[in-house]
Order: C-alpha cells, then structure tokens, then sequence
C-alpha cells in the first residue's frame, strides 16, 4: 500500500501535515476526513492518478522516489527513535496484538517521516508473508545487524516480543550512556573554542597595538615580549596558511585513522594512552559484555553472537581478539581461554566468563560485567570531566598571564627609566 505525505486544514484551520497509508489519494481524502483533517494537497497526486491509469510501476517509483528524498530531508533516526519504537511494538505484541497491526499502529505512531517509511515498508513485506527479520534485513544501516539478528531468533524461539524488550532496554542504555560522554564534552569543547577565540582576537588586535608602542620607543624588550609578537605577527600575516593547514592537518589525520593501514597502529596507541586508554577499554569491554549476554538470552548461537560483537567493537585490536576467541570456539576451546591469553581483556571479564560458562549462567554473568563496567566509565569519564575543566581554565589562565606580564613588564621598565 503506497504512502502519501500530504496538507490540510483541521475543524480549527490550523494546517496539518504528515504521512498516511491509502490505496489512492480518494481514499486518503476519505481517512483523513475521518480524523477531522480536510486534504488541501497530496504530494505525488498526478503520479497517484498515473497509477490508476495503468503506469503503476513509473507512478509508484516517482511517488517513493518524491517522498523518500523528503523524509531523508527532514531529520535523522536515532538511537532513541529506535528504542521507542521497539519498546512500543514489544508492547503491543505482549498485549497480544498480531505483528501486522502493531506495525500498522508503529506507521501511525511514528512520527520521522524517513523512520516511518521504513516501517510501512516492513509492515507491507511483514503483510505478504515475510518474516519480520527478513523485512527488517535491508535496513541494517538503522536498526543494525545485532537487532536484525536477534529479532530472527525471537520469532525462531517464539519469543519475539520479549526479544524486543531487551532489544530495547539493550538500546536505550546504549543510547543512554552516549548521552552521557557527549552530555560530558559539551562543556570542553565550548571552552576550547571560546578560549581560542579570545586568544587569536588578543593575537591579532592587542598584541599589535602594543607591539607598535615599544617600536615607536626603540626600546629592548625582554625574550617574552618578543616572543609574543612575533607569535602575532605569524598569526596575522600567515593566517591563510596557518588555520587550513591546521583543519587540512586534522582531516588527514582523521582519514589516516579510518584507514585499513592506520586504524589499527591508531587504536592500539589509543588502548594505551594514559586516562583516556582505560575509558576506551572499558566502554569497549560493557558493549562486549552486554551485547554478548543480550544474544545469548535471545537465543543467538555462541558463534553467530561473536561476529555480531566482533562487528560492533570499534577498536580493531579487541575485535581481533574476538575473531579469533570465535576461531577458537570452533575448534572446541572455551571462551574464556582465548580473551586471558589476548592479554587485551581485563581479569574480570575472562574470570567471569570463565565461571559462568562452568556454572551455565555464562549471560547472567556477562550481564553483571557489563553493568560493573558501564558503572566504572560512567565514574571515569565524570573524573575526567572535572579534572579536564580546571585544567583547561588553568591553562587559559596561564596564557593570559603571559601575555599580561609580556607586555607589563617592558611597561614597567621604561617607567622606571623614564621616572630617573
């Protein structure tokens, strides 16, 4: 069933907009007029009309093809968008309502148009006898191959709806905790560039004023004073080189550490970096942990459930370790084995691993890990936070203060001078 986006007025006359399912643009006049909404236009009516004429293939390209590119516009799915979508369909599958009226009730829920498309696009699949894991398939780019997965084995086990609520509390706190590190820079990355345009705007307005002074007298200044001005004189007169040779010098570095070649040397120093290394670490071992018990609970095979974790941990040097924990699986060896002899992975994760693969309650046990783990990041990056900002204001301060006594104290001199 085709979707149209279309504009009205209601019983107020206050415009209204949005996407609704319908077989023709008659019969979405006919539905909206039920909910109180009178059509002014519908987006892609003349390929509406070409559709009853017979062009259903062209018309329906063309109407997809016109609300495709509007939804895209007009805002990006997040990870809460699909907690809340998740959350809202384990709801309605638990109160017993069949999957293809709770996605029929999702369309109308939802309210990103982009989101939206997509799920009338699996409702219609879901409709015509696929499984609701096949439909999902080929939008892996939002829901992701974890979700995909453990929705298959939901509907393999019969269990779908209480898959989805894992599945969403399992992307809530995901979207939870990079709430919390962006909520986290916020403050330092202001701070840094209100600071650094305070400090080119003295560089390039104070500095010289001043600079200008002690040349009119022909005095000697000290080594500071010197220093400051031809630090300004370098920032006025080469600007053009300096600052995009520093955004050039930053891109290349970026694309040097997405790289088949870099990002590796890259994420092991990162591993290694005194403070931020242990943060990576432990926000890369709660997501192993976490998502390893979340499939394992959902009936994903062991196998399957690490190249899904595999895939999902950014830093190649512990997806490697995984890899090749799943190598080792294989041929028989217990997880726990590979992840000590890595020495990649911290002692609590391989020590609990180890006990609950003896004890059989091996998700459980990752489950306790990964919440012992997101409880320490969230603990670190708090440290972090308040350690960062006196530091950055300690800084700021210090360069002021040079550039105060750089110029007070040739200041002072020549009063003396000149006071004999």
């Amino acid at each position: 069933m085709p979707v149209f986006e279309y504009r009205g007025l209601n019983a107020a006359g206050q415009p209204k907009s949005g996407l609704k399912e319908a077989d023709s643009p008659k019969t979405l006049r006919v539905l909206l007029k039920k909910d109180g909404i009178f059509l002014t236009e519908v987006v892609g009516q003349a390929d509406a009309q070409l559709k009853a004429k017979g062009g259903a293939a062209q018309a329906g390209q063309l109407l997809n093809q016109d609300i495709n590119l509007r939804k895209m516009a007009r805002g990006r799915v997040t990870t809460d968008d699909i907690a809340i979508l998740t959350r809202q369909l384990a709801t309605l599958l638990k109160a017993g309502v069949a999957l293809v009226e709770a996605l029929t009730t999702m369309v109308d829920q939802v309210e990103k148009e982009h989101l939206k498309r997509i799920v009338s696009e699996v409702k219609q699949k879901v409709n015509e006898g696929s499984s609701l894991a096949d439909a999902l398939a080929p939008h892996t780019k939002i829901f992701g191959a974890l979700y995909v997965n453990m929705v298959r084995a939901g509907e393999s086990s019969g269990a779908l709806d209480a898959v989805l609520l894992r599945l969403a509390e399992f992307t809530e706190g995901q979207a939870k905790l990079r709430g919390q590190i962006v909520g986290a820079m916020i403050y330092p990355v202001i701070m840094v560039f209100v600071g650094g345009g305070v400090l080119v705007m003295m560089m390039t307005f104070v500095v010289p004023n001043v600079a200008k002074i002690f040349s009119d007298l022909n005095a000697t200044l000290p080594w500071s004073t010197r220093l400051l001005i031809f630090m300004s004189d370098l920032i006025r007169n080469w600007w053009f080189v300096i600052f995009p040779g520093m955004f050039l010098s930053v891109f290349l570095t970026w694309r040097w550490t997405q790289s088949k070649v870099g990002k590796p040397v890259w994420d092991r120093i990162v591993l290694k970096l005194p403070f931020f290394g242990s943060i990576v670490r432990l926000m890369a071992m709660a997501r192993f942990a976490r998502t390893l018990s979340t499939l394992l609970k959902s009936g994903v095979p062991v196998l399957a459930a690490l190249d899904i974790v595999k895939n999902i941990i950014t830093n190649t040097v512990l997806s490697e370790v995984i890899d090749k924990a799943r190598d080792s699986i294989r041929e028989g060896e217990s997880i726990a084995a590979p992840l000590k002899r890595s020495n990649e992975f911290p002692p609590l994760v391989y020590h609990m691993v180890a006990i609950g693969e003896r004890s059989g309650q091996l998700e459980d046990m990752l489950l306790n890990v990964a919440d012992s783990y997101e409880t320490q990041t969230s603990m670190r990056i708090n440290a972090l936070m308040a350690l960062l900002s006196p530091l950055m204001i300690v800084a700021m301060a210090g360069f002021v203060g040079f550039v105060a006594a750089s110029i007070l104290s040739p200041m002072l001199k020549m009063n003396t001078l000149f006071s004999r």
